[in-house]
């Protein structure tokens, strides 16, 4: 597989919601939400295609002038998983907070997916609070973690070959409800 990824559009709402439902069936955002977010100026959203289809997408928003930013969401097609395509993803995430002068990224995660974990920890994140029955309705918890640095963001066997493409040969874990 060979995936691009570029900016998102409000075009791509209805491709985004799909893998939305799909990769988060219990706790999906609503449309409106989704589309709003799409709007926002202070959000950066990306998706990545493969043959014309959306097969995963992420987001990050940080406020202008600030020193710190959020991961969103992160969400990438079962077909996908595996592929290195959710590290692909996460990186312009990170690359996007670096542009923007953001030194304080945070995310939230579920505390029973330990891939999504382990590949936070590869970027530098770490757990510094918890937060009870955040996803719901399944009782789960958040872990909150962060990442300080102004360094570069990802590891240098992380990072696709800069092409804005990525393809099977990347490296990364099975990435499936990353966020």
């Amino acid at each position: 597989m060979t995936a691009t990824i570029r900016r998102a559009t409000p075009a791509d709402l209805d491709a985004i919601m799909a893998l939305e439902h799909a990769s988060f069936p219990r706790d999906a955002w609503s449309e409106q939400q989704m589309a709003a977010e799409l709007r926002s100026r202070p959000s950066y959203y990306i998706v990545a295609e493969d043959g014309g289809a959306v097969v995963g997408y992420a987001g990050f928003m940080s406020l202008e002038g600030g020193s710190d930013g959020d991961v969103q969401t992160i969400a990438v097609a079962e077909a996908a998983r595996g592929t290195g395509l959710g590290r692909a993803l996460f990186t312009e995430l990170l690359d996007e907070a670096r542009r923007r002068g953001v030194t304080d990224v945070f995310l939230e995660v579920r505390e029973d997916n330990p891939v999504a974990q382990s590949m936070y920890r590869a970027f530098g994140f770490e757990h510094i609070a918890t937060r009870p029955r955040y996803y719901q309705p399944d009782d789960v918890d958040a872990l909150v973690m962060r990442r300080q640095s102004a360094s570069p963001v990802a590891p240098a066997a992380s990072r696709p070959g800069g092409t804005g493409a990525v393809g099977s040969e990347a490296v990364g874990p099975a990435d499936g409800d990353l966020a």
